[in-house]
């Protein structure tokens, strides 16, 4: 990364009509009902239009994929083979993605998904029929590059998506041997919601002279969902859970540390008559598929999921995000809780702080400046849990 120069964001006046595209690609926007640019839209696009490489700061949930998917099907051209890559973390995400593409394109045929956990056959064959686009995570990419069944010469644009979460799950190596099957000379598109010194390393071998598109603070919680904790005792936590679930209207979201911890939680919520459904990295990828679509369409009112199985997770209108067990990090927090809150809607965020966690907490209030409402919870004489500011 030679030198950065940094792309002052347009204000909301600018519309995708005001961009240089092609007036179809116009008119797909149109019918999709995408009007005004995001924030990072209007940033990272111009520049990528222009054929400059891009490095983008933005939470998720700010509109990345359009700041991407839009240079890239200007820029590709007609043809056989693969002429852009997105890289990125998790199955969820790539094929969010690709949804988002064919709903540009009206076209599933010039993309092919290539993750874990999926059948392969469905895979190669998209390659074979001369896909233009590959929407990949690193580690299944980079085995189909090992037993030569795709050839990724023909790459005119590379896109790194939450950079910071594949680093997080081991990619690195496969991202510098995947990239290393690439042209040198390329345009490559880069997201990250933090940008740490290892991050820094990294893209410095990746992007050139690229455009810099910061979208507000890269570790701070959205102003519009409101935070408050409790600080409750390890067994009183379901209890509080279905407290906040009778009180409040809505979706919920519920974080925890754990595959069985999920599943556990799921299980108690159902049996208290609850629509409940878990997603976590023990899930088939046809059960992670289904619980995500049933919650999404509001069929599951609540859905319990692990960090890393929520990475992707693109769902309108969550009501209600709570941390049932801590973050083990300030930007997990920040990744948790932009799933409520997006746009212009508000959200809640709750989170749980058994006794000996408080020290974390604080911590993460200090890493994150901010101050949550706080409660305590004790138990009553009865069965009921009392809650006290």
């Amino acid at each position: 990364m030679n030198t950065t120069q940094e792309v002052s964001t347009p204000q909301a006046t600018v519309q995708f009509s005001d961009f240089n595209i092609a007036a179809a690609l116009k008119q797909q926007l149109a019918s999709a009902k995408f009007v005004t640019p995001t924030p990072v839209q209007a940033g990272a696009i111009p520049p990528a239009l222009e054929g400059r490489d891009v490095l983008a700061t933005a939470q998720t949930g700010t509109g990345k994929t359009l700041s991407f998917l839009i240079p890239l099907i200007e820029k590709m051209q007609p043809g056989k083979g693969p002429a852009a890559l997105v890289l990125l973390p998790t199955r969820e995400l790539a094929l969010q993605v690709v949804e988002a593409y064919k709903q540009l394109t009206r076209s599933y045929n010039t993309a092919a998904v290539v993750v874990g956990g999926m059948a392969e056959g469905p895979q190669l064959q998209a390659i074979r029929r001369g896909a233009r686009l590959i929407v990949a995570t690193p580690g299944r990419l980079e085995d189909y590059l090992n037993r030569k069944l795709v050839n990724l010469s023909g790459v005119k644009m590379l896109v790194l998506d939450e950079v910071d979460r594949m680093l997080d799950m081991g990619f690195k190596p496969a991202i510098k041997r995947i990239v290393n099957a690439l042209p040198a000379d390329r345009q490559t598109l880069c997201y990250s919601a933090t940008l740490s010194p290892a991050i820094r390393e990294v893209v410095r071998e990746y992007v050139k002279n690229p455009a810099r598109v910061e979208i507000g603070s890269v570790l701070k919680p959205s102003e519009n969902v409101e935070l408050q904790t409790f600080e409750v005792p390890t067994e009183k936590k379901h209890e509080l859970l279905e407290h906040l679930l009778e009180s409040h209207v809505g979706s919920f979201l519920v974080f925890v540390r754990t595959k069985h911890g999920a599943d556990r939680v799921a299980r108690r919520l159902s049996r208290s008559g609850h629509t409940a459904t878990q997603i976590h990295g023990d899930r088939s990828q046809s059960q992670r598929n289904s619980a995500l679509k049933s919650f999404a369409q509001g069929h599951h009112r609540v859905l319990v999921a692990t960090d890393v199985a929520a990475r992707g997770i693109d769902v309108a209108d969550v009501a209600h995000v709570v941390n049932y067990d801590m973050p083990r990090e300030a930007e997990d927090f920040v990744h948790r809780i932009g799933r409520t809150g997006r746009a212009s809607s508000k959200g809640k965020a709750s989170t749980f702080a058994a006794p000996d966690e408080t020290h974390l907490l604080r911590k993460m209030e200090k890493a994150l400046r901010i101050t949550t409402k706080r409660y305590r919870v004790k138990a009553n004489e009865g069965s009921r849990t009392a809650i006290a500011v």
